[in-house]
Order: structure tokens, then C-alpha cells, then sequence
């Protein structure tokens, strides 16, 4: 273990400019890769936050009953993916309208009958990617007697759910694309290396040298520029991270939105996508290598 551990920090030393390419090679790769996930991490949350307060807006028949209506809410509360309900008489939508118009209230004070009907707000158990809930829940509400209308924005909530599912398949091409790039340029870096030290290995061949003996520190220093790397990548994103937090801290309200670092499991991940990058250029370089 000793001889192995002396033999990887006289490798990196020795080859010192080599090394220090892959590692800003695998840093950089880790950096951008990691952005686009930070970015739609929180892209993703904020689409989360949208579609749980989606309601779907139930109005109700102008000659409905007392009766009706509230049968018609403890119909709507039996829906299993119902997680909340809310009546809002025909009075407090006026009200709300009022209030939504601001300094253009007064528009209102010349209508004589109140046009807005009573309704019921009704609360989903939605994610961003289970959003298509909504919809049967809306059909089955609108098929119930006593509701003349339903509503929830269909169609701006799909297409937004869309460009985020496009996101989410732009973040894994991306990832793919630098993955096998970076593996490309850690093997062919690997390969110089192994060219450089050429003699050397074809002597420790003659004099009885296993192949795991030779192979074992090359592995190790490779899954140690990875690691390097992979610490650099993340810890730089990390800082810029933090600037970012406190710029938007200072121009937004935090109750509104709060911008998060990645997770711990994507985090892993991406460190261990690091560490898979050094060996798999490694065993690519000495495969060959070993072969020739």
C-alpha cells in the first residue's frame, strides 16, 4: 500500500502538466454539467410550487340550490386526489375582482347585478410531473350536477410542463455528450501519459511484473484526478452559487421564491460521474496500451 501510494504522487508529480489538464478538463465538465442541474433543479421547484397552487375553478349553476351546493362539496371532497376546497360565494368573488382591479375598481360601482356565479375552489394533489391529475379530476367535476363550468388553465400549465420536460431532456443529452467527451480527453491524456512511461513499464514487464501491478497505481491515479476534479467542479459552482443566493436575496423577496443548492443524491452523483470518468478513461487507455 505504501509502495502503491509513493508510486501514484511520483506519477502525478511527474507528469505534473498532464495531470493538472485532466483535472481542469473534469472540473470544467463537472462545473457546466452541474449548472444546467442547479438550474433545473430550481426550475423544477418553482414548477412544483405553480402547480400545487393551481385550482380548478368550479362554477356553479346561477338556480343552484343550498342543498345542491353543498352536496355538490362533499361530492367533490370524496375525489381521492382532492386535497383541499373552498367555497366562494357569488358576493366574495366580486370582492376579489374589485380588489384585483386596484385603482379600476370603480369600473365596477355602474353594474347593477352582480355577474359572477357562486363557485368552488378546488385543491389537486399535484406534482410538475403528474400535473395530467388534473384533468380527470376536472372531467369528473364537470360531469356532476349543478356545475355549469370548469376551469384551470389547461393549456398554459401543459405547455409550461412541456418546456420543463424539454429541459429535463436537453440536462440528460448534455450530461451524456460531456460524460463521453470527457472520458475521450481523460483516456487520451492517460495515453501520453503511458507513452511517456513506456520504457519503464516494458522493464518492470521483464523482471516479472504482474499486470495489476502495473495497472493497480495508474487506476489510483486516475480515480484521484477525478475525484479532484469532480471536488473542484462542484465546489466552484458552490461559490458562484452563493453570490447568486445573495444577489437575489437582496432584489427578492425570499417568501416568494428561495434558491437552493443541488441535493445531496444529484451532488453524489455527479461526484461519482467524476470518479467513473477517470476510471473508464483509464481502462480505455491501458486496454489499448497493454494490447500494443
Amino acid at each position: 500500500m505504501i509502495y502503491f501510494t509513493q508510486k501514484v504522487l511520483k506519477d502525478l508529480k511527474g507528469n505534473l502538466f498532464l495531470n493538472a489538464v485532466t483535472v481542469a478538463s473534469t472540473a470544467l465538465s463537472v462545473l457546466i454539467f452541474s449548472a444546467f442541474a442547479l438550474f433545473f433543479v430550481n426550475v423544477g421547484a418553482l414548477a412544483n410550487r405553480w402547480v400545487e397552487d393551481a385550482r380548478i375553478m368550479v362554477y356553479l349553476n346561477p338556480d343552484a340550490e343550498a342543498e345542491t351546493i353543498a352536496r355538490l362539496g362533499e361530492a367533490i371532497k370524496s375525489i381521492p386526489d382532492v386535497r383541499g376546497l373552498e367555497f366562494v360565494p357569488r358576493e366574495a368573488a366580486l370582492q376579489r375582482f374589485r380588489a384585483q382591479l386596484g385603482s379600476q375598481g370603480s369600473l365596477l360601482d355602474g353594474i347593477a347585478e352582480n355577474p359572477l356565479p357562486d363557485a368552488y375552489e378546488v385543491l389537486v394533489k399535484v406534482r410538475s410531473w403528474s400535473w395530467d391529475r388534473i384533468g380527470p379530476v376536472a372531467g369528473k367535476i364537470g360531469a356532476m350536477d349543478g356545475v355549469d363550468e370548469v376551469e384551470y388553465g389547461q393549456e398554459w400549465m401543459g405547455r409550461f410542463v412541456n418546456i420543463l420536460n424539454l429541459l429535463r431532456l436537453t440536462l440528460y443529452g448534455m450530461g451524456g455528450l460531456f460524460f463521453m467527451g470527457t472520458v475521450f480527453f481523460v483516456a487520451n491524456t492517460i495515453r501520453l501519459v503511458l507513452y511517456s512511461r513506456r520504457e519503464e513499464i516494458e522493464i518492470m514487464r521483464l523482471v516479472g511484473a504482474s499486470e495489476n501491478f502495473i495497472k493497480y497505481p495508474i487506476y489510483a491515479q486516475s480515480l484521484f484526478l477525478g475525484m479532484i476534479g469532480g471536488i473542484l467542479g462542484l465546489g466552484i459552482l458552490f461559490q458562484l452559487y452563493r453570490l447568486l443566493e445573495a444577489n437575489v436575496a437582496n432584489t427578492m423577496s425570499s417568501s416568494f421564491f428561495e434558491i437552493r443548492f443541488l441535493p445531496v443524491e444529484i451532488a453524489a452523483a455527479v461526484f461519482s460521474g467524476s470518479l467513473l470518468v477517470g476510471w473508464l478513461g483509464c481502462y480505455i487507455s491501458l486496454r489499448k496500451f497493454l494490447r500494443s
